[in-house]
């Protein structure tokens, strides 16, 4: 089975041609970091224009690296969303597009499906139900995977995503963008305990996650220290990234608790997404997994960020079930894998749930 994924949910332009052997024949992506550093964030409308002017040479380059031809192809996988609207139009247009052209199986992909699958990608003795902490530039959830097509939300953020919330902070601190990687940087030099910051929901029942009122105390230290030189930037990045660490520890180990506690024990505890390339929230999310005596997975980077090489492992898992969709299939700005799961308690109500220090 060999596959070609594309993905432009969001400022990466990516094309790969992965087999159902697990061997990723191509894998590019083309990032749109530069063209959007000058305004501290994705802006949509750049975001598109590029996909535009670039997928189709990217999806060239991954088919000439792969050796195939659009014949050789057993399907076209493509995100479908959720993300930004015109981006999403972009990939899936493109995908619809071949496939109809070649006569082959389209699969519009969920791109979270795409990340709560890319470790069975590398790890084929990862079995079905696992716990996902899914933590990305626009999702933070604690999800159940119990099988392709088939997920239990059990904890999601009731304001900001994490990636959002380090971008934000990024910016506050003028570090650049994107947030996550210069958030990072600037911690290496600093103390993490210099700066007393919130841990939204920390010791709270539930899995639900809240970052808008870390970032709110970041502003108001940032703003106590009037012209805060480099050492400064380093402690708050440090003090920031440790609190963001503690909140996910806590809500991932709530949400071990809450499958054991219902006789569901998961195969293994997963970290997908941009933000669990973060060395230091890979680092406790493994201390927490050995002391609850769970096996980790977590991707490489490449496969964290957002890319092609998941899309097209997703349609394989797809395909194989015999999960394709139609060429009328809808681009969506927002797809929650667990469809039934509702809206969080407390999203969007101000100051309804608090923090704790």
């Amino acid at each position: 089975m060999i596959v070609l994924g594309i993905e432009t949910s969001c400022d990466e332009t990516a094309a790969a041609v992965v087999t159902g052997e697990r061997r990723v024949l191509s894998d590019i992506v083309l990032s749109q970091c530069a063209d959007h550093a000058p305004y501290g964030g994705v802006v949509p409308e750049i975001a598109a224009r590029s996909h535009v002017e670039h997928l189709d040479g990217l999806i060239a380059r991954a088919m000439e690296e792969a050796g195939v031809g659009f014949t050789d192809l057993d399907g076209v996988a493509a995100t479908a969303g959720p993300g930004l609207i015109g981006a999403v139009m972009v990939g899936l247009m493109t995908g619809k597009a071949i496939a109809a052209a070649h006569d082959k199986p389209l699969l519009a992909v969920n791109h979270l499906e795409g990340h709560a699958l890319s470790p069975r990608l590398i790890a084929p003795d990862l079995q079905f139900p696992y716990l996902l902490l899914l933590v990305s530039g626009g999702h933070c959830q604690l999800l159940l995977v119990e099988e392709v097509d088939s997920y239990r939300r059990l904890g999601t953020t009731i304001d900001d995503a994490v990636g959002e919330a380090f971008d934000k902070a990024a910016m506050l601190l003028e570090l650049g963008y994107p947030g996550g990687p210069a958030i990072e940087r600037a911690a290496k030099d600093g103390d993490p305990t210099r700066v007393a910051l919130p841990r939204p929901l920390l010791g709270r029942p539930g899995c639900d996650f809240s970052f808008s009122g870390l970032k709110t105390a970041l502003l108001h230290a940032v703003q106590a220290m009037d012209t805060p030189s480099e050492g400064d930037r380093a402690e708050l990045a440090a003090s920031f990234q440790t609190a963001v660490t503690d909140v996910l520890a806590d809500r991932t180990a709530n949400a071990i608790a809450m499958l054991r506690g219902s006789n569901v024990e998961p195969t293994a505890l997963v970290v997908a997404g941009g933000v669990a390339a973060n060395s230091e929230i890979r680092r406790r999310i493994e201390e927490l997994a050995a002391a609850r005596g769970l096996v980790l997975n977590i991707p490489p980077p490449r496969l964290c960020t957002d890319n092609a090489a998941m899309i097209a492992w997703a349609g394989i898992e797809r395909l194989a079930r015999g999960l394709t969709d139609s060429l009328d299939a809808s681009p969506r700005a927002r797809w929650p894998l667990d469809e039934d799961a509702g809206l969080a308690q407390g999203a969007g109500v101000p100051g309804r749930l608090g923090r704790k220090a």
